[in-house]
């Protein structure tokens, strides 16, 4: 699996997790709502729903590691999952580890710094 398969799979389920952070940033970048409203919807979005957008978030990652392995790899078959089982367990852990350094990265470090610049947090 190269570095670009895994971003690709790991990419779009990092950024649908990091949601709870990272909506209250695009309403005021985008002028949709004030600084005080966004700050009250990162409080609610994280405080109350953050498992929720990590449960999609995973759920994303799984779908797209099964869509990888059936479009890219050609692995469709329960015989060819029995063939190649090592590779597809060496795809599923790089997958799932590269998608928790990438949500920790970006939400903890991406997020945080950009909402501490808007002035949302501190």
């Amino acid at each position: 699996m190269k570095l670009k398969d895994v971003l690709a799979v790991t990419g779009i389920p990092v950024v649908v997790a990091s949601l709870c952070c990272l909506t209250p940033i695009v309403v005021v970048l985008a002028g949709l709502g004030t600084v005080t409203f966004a700050s009250s919807l990162a409080d609610t979005l994280y405080g109350d729903y953050k498992w929720v957008f990590r449960g999609i978030g995973l759920v994303l990652v799984l779908v797209a590691i099964v869509v990888y392995l059936r479009r890219q790899r050609g692995i469709c078959t329960i015989d060819e999952v029995k063939k190649r089982r090592t590779e597809i367990f060496n795809i599923i852990a790089i997958s799932l580890a590269t998608a928790v350094a990438g949500y920790f990265f970006f939400l903890y470090v991406v997020v945080h710094y950009a909402g501490v610049y808007l002035g949302l947090w501190q």
